[in-house]
């Protein structure tokens, strides 16, 4: 049960962190398709929360998504066995996915013209550079320091699979 928690709790911090990424983006998105835009019924600010509100929506739930379906394709692989180029994929494909999602739902109510696919190409780049970005941060947390096998744990006490795991061995 514990391990089910730690990895929901791991699904719903990386929805988090791509929300608080995508959302000024889509504001900043939002603020030039006002822009280019003429005659919008929206004032500027609105536009800018409307899209910041709709792409942290779209952020959280692929961050979400693409934890839990990396747990399941990617299993116990340590972060450095994992493939950049693989892991922008499934980002870029999930990104995708979503804003197809977003477009067909009427979100940016531009259905499949050519802002609707503009914005199924960001949710693509934003879903390959979410995953990416992940990739990299959890690479780098992964590399800290780790304790030697050595005197300090043996007076630990632990089993074998605690010593393993303690030292970043795979089971």
């Amino acid at each position: 049960m514990r391990g089910w928690l730690r990895r929901l709790r791991g699904a719903i911090g990386i929805g988090v962190t791509w929300a608080a990424v995508w959302a000024p983006i889509g504001a900043v998105l939002g603020a030039v398709l006002h822009f280019l835009l003429p005659g919008a019924p929206l004032g500027l600010g609105s536009v800018m929360a409307l899209n910041a509100t709709t792409f942290a929506v779209l952020g959280f739930a692929g961050g979400a998504t693409f934890a839990t379906l990396l747990r399941f394709t990617e299993g116990q692989r340590r972060f450095h066995e994992l493939s950049l180029t693989r892991f922008t994929i499934w980002g870029a494909l999930g990104g995708g996915l979503l804003g197809g999602l977003a477009v067909a739902a009427g979100l940016w109510g531009a259905g499949f013209g050519p802002i609707g696919v503009g914005m199924m190409g960001a949710a693509t780049l934003l879903g390959a550079g979410s995953a990416a970005g992940t990739l990299a941060v959890a690479r780098a947390a992964d590399e800290g320091p780790r304790l030697e096998d050595g005197k300090a744990v043996a007076e630990a006490g632990l089993s074998e699979r605690e010593r393993r795991h303690l030292l970043g061995e795979r089971d």
